[in-house]
C-alpha cells in the first residue's frame, strides 16, 4: 500500500489532481457537505433547547438524540455521496472501502481493542487522580442514587450490574451504535483519509482527525461529552475533543488501511461510543471531564496516543508491505 517513494498506493487511494496530489474540488465538495448537513442540524437542536433539553419522542427518547444519531453523524456519509455524485468519481465498492470480506484480525481489533484502551485510560485518569477512584462502593452509591430517583429496586448486586454493563458494552454496542457511526465512517474514514493520503499517511491520519475534531464543536460548544460546568468552558473542551479526535482517528484510521474496509472501523466507533461512560460508574467525582477518565479526555486519550506513536514509528504495521517499500527505495540511492 506504498510506492518506492513512499507516497500510499492501493485499493484505497484514488487517482489524485493538483500539484501536491490532494484532489481539492472534490475535498471542497465533501467538507461543506458534511460540515453544513451536521451543523445545520446542530442549530436545530440549539433551537429546540440544546444538549439534554428540548422534547422527547416516544418512550422518553429526546428529540436531540435521535437529531444526533441520526442527520448529525450522517453529514459525512452524504458529503462522500454527493463529492462522488457531483464530480462523476463513481461508486465502486471498493473504492468506497466497502468490502464486507476482510482479514479477521481487523475486525477483532477494531471490536475488543477501543474497550482495552479505554480501560487503560481510565487507569491512567484514577493513578493521576486517585481520590476520584471509589470502585464497588461508587456502583453501589449509584445505584442508591438511581433507586431513590425512580422510587424502584434494582434488583442487582454492583458487581452483577457492572457485569452486565461489560456484557451490552461489549455485544449490545456494537449492533446498537453502528447503524449510526457509519455515517462518520463512511465519510471520514472511507473517503477524507483516502483523499488525504498524498500528504502521506502519518500527516493525513492527524490531519483526519483535526477535521473530526472540528466537525464536533458545535455539540460540544453545547455541553456534549465534558458539559458547560468547568473552568475554561467550552474553549477548553473544543481542545480536548480535537486532541482526542486525532489519537482515536488514528487508531480507527488503521484498522481501515489494514482491512481495506470501512466495517471493522465502524464497530470501533460504535464500541468506543458503547464503552466510553464504563470508568465513570468508578469515579465519586468528575469535576472536569476533560481530562477524563472516558477516552475523550485529556488523559484518558493517552492510551490512544501510544499506540498512534507505534504504529508511526513501525510503518509495517500501520501499512502492510511499508517495509519492504522503504528497503527497495533504499537500495536504489
Amino acid at each position: 500500500m506504498a510506492t518506492e517513494n513512499g507516497r500510499p498506493d492501493g485499493p484505497a487511494v484514488e487517482s489524485a489532481g493538483g500539484g501536491d496530489g490532494l484532489e481539492r474540488r472534490r475535498l471542497a465538495i465533501f467538507l461543506a457537505v458534511a460540515f453544513g448537513v451536521s451543523w445545520a442540524t446542530a442549530a436545530v437542536i440549539y433551537a429546540l433547547g440544546g444538549i439534554g433539553a428540548g422534547p422527547t419522542l416516544g418512550f422518553g427518547i429526546p428529540l436531540w438524540l435521535v437529531l444526533l444519531a441520526g442527520p448529525y453523524m450522517w453529514g459525512p456519509a452524504l458529503g462522500h455521496v454527493a463529492a462522488r455524485w457531483l464530480t462523476g468519481e463513481g461508486f465502486d465498492r471498493g473504492a468506497m472501502l466497502l468490502r464486507v470480506r476482510t482479514r479477521p484480525l481487523p475486525w477483532v481489533i477494531g471490536w475488543l481493542g477501543p474497550l482495552v484502551l479505554i480501560l487503560a485510560g481510565a487507569g491512567l485518569y484514577f493513578l493521576v487522580f486517585p481520590g476520584r477512584f471509589g470502585g464497588l462502593e461508587a456502583v453501589a452509591d449509584l445505584l442508591a442514587t438511581v433507586e431513590a430517583e425512580t422510587g424502584q429496586e434494582i434488583p442487582l448486586s454492583p458487581t452483577a450490574f457492572l457485569g452486565l454493563q461489560l456484557v451490552q458494552a461489549v455485544v449490545a454496542a456494537p449492533l446498537l451504535n453502528s447503524l449510526a457511526t457509519f455515517g462518520e465512517e463512511f465519510g471520514w474514514r472511507a473517503y477524507l483519509l483516502p483523499k488525504l493520503a498524498p500528504l502521506g499517511w502519518r500527516r493525513a491520519l492527524v490531519a483526519h482527525g483535526v477535521v473530526w475534531g472540528v466537525w464536533h464543536w458545535p455539540v460540544i460548544a453545547m455541553g456534549y461529552n465534558y458539559g458547560t460546568d468547568y473552568a475554561g468552558a467550552p474553549w477548553l473542551g473544543l481542545l480536548a475533543m480535537v486532541v482526542a479526535t486525532v489519537g482515536l482517528g488514528v487508531f480507527l484510521g488503521w484498522v481501515t488501511l489494514r482491512s481495506g474496509s470501512v466495517f471493522p472501523a465502524v464497530v470501533g466507533h460504535a464500541m468506543i461510543n458503547g464503552s466510553a461512560g464504563l470508568a465513570t460508574l468508578f469515579a465519586t467525582a468528575i469535576p472536569n471531564q476533560v481530562f477524563g477518565p472516558t477516552p475523550v479526555g485529556l488523559i484518558g486519550v493517552v492510551p490512544w496516543f501510544a499506540v498512534a506513536a507505534i504504529l508511526f514509528v513501525r510503518t509495517e504495521w500501520l501499512l502492510p508491505g511499508e517495509r519492504e517499500a522503504a528497503a527497495r527505495s533504499a537500495e536504489r540511492v
